[in-house]
């Protein structure tokens, strides 16, 4: 294909321990050898690493979260959209897919594209719906339940053991060993998230993961598996690995064939030392570490973008065995200035001078 010019805004910026899968996407984007583009950041906090890191955005808005309000955080994009032509959004958080799903209409009909699942599917494998998920489409899930109380606590003793795992609507996931550590984590997670939070059996085996690219008829575009070889304290990927996991690929296959899966998404399964895999979450978007995914062969971000702007996109389904990725921390330089700018105008475009 011809090059061609496209203005993709995209949110996830916050390249921290806790890492969004923007500064990710965008670098996949950016060494794709088809198309020149400028990359337009949309950033919640004026401390998103993102915005300052060189050679990632091009220009970078401050937006409100998405809990401001649909009307108040539509006329923020709407307002950048006056400014720079926007061609196509890519959002990376679950907490913001709602309003963007809701409002895709609205975007298409200013001549914003998004490739996005349906609010259906974006329900249907939500943490509180993974049980009903797993027995529609014959996948083992653990054993689930939504509590939205402390007063719930004590009954779960009757349907687990401990350890469990808590887990937040969105994001978050801790292992309890008793009651005392259920309370903890149920109310740091339901002040960051809200209520339900889900609790979920603790399933022992080794944690493998799926980057997978659906293209909404069916069909898997592009999907590489890894195992996480170092993991943080928020449960977090810092290390990682590609493998060779026929069976796995084929549930991937099977649960995007049989959803229609529009989009990215990231199945985060655990294999069990007799070999049986359950399924214990599926994020709707493309996760943080898919720069592995880029460096084994298959540019998901960038195939992403050719379908969002009707291009017609090859089945990929080799790449390299072996491929590791390690996170680390960088002490990056910049001046106040370019925070003053950002924090005061809502604005930083990098080819300013400080």
């Amino acid at each position: 294909m011809s090059k061609q010019t496209i203005n993709i805004a995209i949110t996830g910026l916050n390249n921290t321990d806790n890492p969004g899968p923007g500064v990710p996407v965008i670098r996949g984007i950016r060494e794709s050898q088809d198309l020149d583009v400028k990359i337009i950041g949309m950033a919640y906090e004026n401390l998103e690493p993102g915005i300052y890191m060189p050679g990632i955005t091009d220009i970078t808005y401050l937006i409100p979260y998405p809990s401001a309000g649909t009307k108040v955080f539509l006329n923020r994009i709407m307002e950048i959209h006056e400014r720079e032509r926007i061609d196509l959004i890519i959002p990376n958080f679950d907490a913001e897919l709602y309003t963007f799903i809701k409002s895709e209409k609205l975007l298409a009909q200013k001549g914003i594209r998004t490739f996005l699942p349906s609010l259906n599917q974006l329900e249907e494998r939500s943490k509180s719906n993974l049980p009903a998920f797993g027995e529609k489409y014959g996948i083992r899930i653990p054993k689930s339940r939504e509590i939205v109380s402390l007063i719930d606590i004590p009954s779960l003793r009757e349907d687990f053991d401990y350890p469990l795992l808590v887990k937040g609507k969105f994001y978050d996931a801790y292992l309890a060993y008793n009651s005392e550590q259920v309370i903890t984590h149920f109310n740091k997670i339901s002040a960051k998230w809200g209520l339900p939070v889900i609790i979920q059996e603790f399933i022992k085996g080794t944690e493998v993961n799926v980057v997978a690219l659906g293209d909404g008829t069916g069909r898997t575009v592009a999907a590489v598996s890894m195992r996480k070889q170092y993991i943080t304290d928020k449960g977090k990927a810092w290390g990682g690995i590609t493998i060779d996991d026929s069976q796995m690929m084929e549930i991937t296959r099977d649960i995007i064939a049989k959803t229609r899966w529009k989009g990215g998404m990231e199945l985060e399964m655990i294999k069990t030392s007799s070999g049986e895999y359950f399924l214990i979450e599926i994020n709707p978007r493309i996760p943080a570490w898919v720069y592995l995914a880029v460096g084994a062969g298959q540019n998901i971000p960038e195939y992403m973008v050719k379908m969002a702007m009707g291009e017609n996109v090859p089945t990929s389904q080799e790449y390299q065995v072996g491929k590791m990725f390690i996170r680390y921390s960088w002490d990056m330089l910049g001046d106040i200035g370019q925070f003053e700018k950002i924090s005061m105008d809502g604005e930083l475009q990098h080819s300013d001078e400080f």
